[in-house]
């Protein structure tokens, strides 16, 4: 506020210098010149009168010569002054508009009132840096989880699209770099209602000062960072002052892909529960072991050569640039856009193609030129712009690799599913049958529809009924906090996937399995059925209906049934009789 009344004063600074001068000296005038009273005698103004009279005649109201009529000196006096006024005040007014139109003063404004809707919030936040599609997926999914977001982006059309998109809650949107410090201090940075931060702007240098300004700023230094990176020396230059989390799309797609090869029905497990638009289950008898054909040797060539160290499968890159020194993989040198390059590849021996080059025009010449050569591969491109979606899904390929849309779904299975990186590192340690079996279990449950995931803490901040009556001596299980909270004889179209108690992992829990004060759920399902569940850890009265016990009421019935009992006791202790 003081940065506003500072800029008016500042641009008003002349205008306002000018009305005063021309306000005194024209109520200085009325008070020399001498008039003449309603009698005839001489009368001279006094400053009242002539401050009231210059007041309603620089408006251009006109109420009249007061307290008497005006002599013929007074009057000329009068038209040199309404001239006077009427100029200042045009002059003044134009200044005052075009003080409203200034752009620097407009993000002005709006700075402050973003401030003011920050230091409103009263409820848990994000802070995202970057409102790119990076940014708009992640924003909308926590939304839809009810948690509360405020954006920070450098570009004024993507602060303008965070206001005109159907969200169902208001987010607070501010147009600033994000890489400075007292802009994520006006964001919320210390406000003790940030959750932590999303550093995904498209620049690895602002991720980077992002992250540091949280360690520096944030709250007691405990605020975690969640930091997008695409460069190995960005990645490396993060991990060393301690983000919690770095998410390179690259690294994550490779490791991603190569599961997909040594570990098909783990990979679709992993895929349902972080992708809202998981794979088929026959993409689990592709034939993916045997010779892959890269084409670009690039930061995801690379991360895929690495990724694919010790998986039954051999390597051939394509890249325009000649073999790098130290290579030992098969190379051919070449765009691989043409038959010929494809060819020397042995593209017609290979069981997948992954086109990785920067260009998505070429990456879908590869795809295509490369079925035509064999149409019994497996192809995996990397499209590089969003607006090619279309484009992507039409060449049919088998996977298509969008670093925005994996970054998103990284961070959103980190922040809404705390448990699930846990169940994963679990996974890793089964067999592939008894994965397939969790797979057609998931299948069962909800089809091709999307599948959610969530956990939850038998506590007083998740699970508030539960744990009172866990407390309480009553016997919960799972399958009872799985009932339909409008319908108890119905089940909700979840299933456990994991319970942990005393860093202990119990996967796929029985239903019967009893809950136990401090344990950890993770659960998948319908995502209506997340917010239905929830009811039922957090009411009382809900819980009473799905156990099958009677209904407790509100606090106002509890507390008629609490003052009813005493008064029962009471009066049989007066009459002798025992009010059992």
């Amino acid at each position: 506020m003081n940065h506003i009344f500072f800029t008016v004063f500042r641009r008003l600074r002349k205008p306002l210098i000018t009305l005063i001068v021309v306000y005194a000296v024209s109520i200085l005038g009325l008070v020399l010149i001498p008039g003449v009273d309603d009698q005839g005698r001489p009368w001279q103004m006094s400053f009242f009168h002539a401050f009231y009279f210059v007041s309603f005649m620089g408006s251009t109201i006109g109420f009249g010569e007061v307290p008497y009529a005006f002599t013929d000196a007074q009057r000329m006096w009068t038209l040199v002054c309404i001239y006077a006024t009427v100029v200042a005040w045009l002059y003044g007014i134009g200044k005052v508009l075009g003080l409203f139109q200034d752009q620097a003063f407009i993000r002005l404004l709006r700075r402050f009132s973003f401030v003011r809707r920050v230091e409103r919030m009263h409820e848990p936040f994000y802070l995202v840096c970057g409102y790119g599609i990076t940014g708009r997926l992640v924003v909308s999914q926590l939304i839809r989880r009810g948690i509360a977001v405020v954006v920070v982006d450098i570009e004024r059309d993507r602060i303008d699209e965070l206001e005109s998109d159907p969200l169902p809650l208001s987010v607070p949107g501010l147009c600033a770099d994000a890489s400075d410090p007292e802009v994520l201090r006006d964001a919320g940075l210390q406000s003790r209602h940030c959750l932590g931060v999303l550093a995904l702007t498209n620049h690895d240098s602002a991720n980077l000062a992002i992250a540091i300004a949280t360690k520096l700023l944030g709250r007691e230094n405990t605020l975690p960072v969640i930091c997008r990176s695409e460069a190995e020396t960005t990645t490396n230059n993060l991990a060393s002052f301690g983000t919690d989390r770095i998410i390179d799309p690259f690294v994550t797609y490779a490791n991603y892909l190569g599961m997909a090869i040594h570990s098909p029905y783990k990979h679709l497990i992993y895929d349902w529960l972080t992708n809202p638009e998981h794979r088929s289950r026959k993409s689990a008898y592709q034939k993916t072991q045997g010779r892959w054909v890269i084409c670009g040797y690039g930061r995801l060539g690379r991360a895929l050569e690495k990724s694919f160290e010790g998986k039954p499968v051999s390597l051939t890159m394509v890249d325009d640039n000649p073999k790098p020194a130290g290579l030992e993989l098969d190379f051919v040198q070449g765009l691989g856009t043409e038959a010929v390059t494809l060819k020397e590849a042995r593209i017609e021996g290979a069981v997948g193609l992954v086109a990785g080059t920067g260009n998505d025009a070429n990456n879908l010449s590869i795809i295509m030129t490369a079925l035509e050569l064999n149409p019994k591969l497996m192809t995996v491109a990397r499209q590089n712009s969003n607006s090619n979606a279309s484009v992507f899904h039409a060449a049919q390929t088998d996977l298509v690799m969008e670093p925005a849309r994996i970054i998103a779904n990284h961070i959103l299975a980190l922040i809404k599913t705390p448990l699930l990186p846990e169940f994963v590192e679990q996974l890793t340690a089964q067999e592939e049958r008894w994965c397939r079996k969790l797979l057609n279990q998931m299948n069962a449950l909800v089809g091709q529809n999307e599948l959610d995931s969530w956990d939850f803490d038998i506590d007083t901040e998740d699970a508030p009924a539960v744990l009172e009556d866990l407390l309480q001596g009553q016997s919960i299980s799972l399958r009872d906090i799985s009932r339909d909270p409008r319908e108890r004889g119905r089940l909700l179209t979840v299933m456990p996937l994991m319970l942990k108690r005393d860093n202990e992992y119990l996967l796929l829990p029985e239903p019967q399995t009893p809950l136990m004060p401090g344990d950890r759920v993770l659960f998948c399902g319908d995502s209506r059925a997340y917010r239905q569940m929830g009811w039922t850890l957090a009411n009382g009265n809900v819980l009473d209906h799905v156990l099958g016990k009677p209904l407790q009421g509100g606090w106002i019935a509890r507390q008629i049934r609490q003052w009813r009992a005493e008064r029962n006791q009471a009066a049989g202790s007066d009459s002798g009789v025992d009010p059992s």
